[in-house]
């Protein structure tokens, strides 16, 4: 919840919801790992990601945090507006 609210208090997303836990299995440092994970959503603008993800980056605990992104290809007008007035 941390990282979440801390990125829509400085406006660098609009929303986001956490995830989970949910079973993880991966590779870490050479070795085959398992584990519970957490994924947090956020939305935000083309503009402000940057800034989102040095500062899930940042705040996050991992060394290498995993944080990757969907572009917003088209919406409704309203929604899309808000978006943007709610990351400036």
């Amino acid at each position: 919840m941390d990282l979440l609210r801390s990125a829509v208090q400085a406006r660098l997303a609009a929303s986001g919801q956490v995830f989970g836990p949910a079973a993880s299995v991966f590779w870490h440092e050479g070795e085959l790992g398992e584990g519970e994970e957490w994924q947090v959503f956020l939305r935000t603008t083309t503009d402000r990601y940057p800034e989102l993800e040095a500062h899930l980056k940042s705040e996050h605990p991992w060394e290498n945090p995993e944080v990757s992104f969907t572009v917003i290809e088209g919406g409704a007008a309203p929604y899309l507006q808000w978006l943007t007035g709610a990351t400036r």
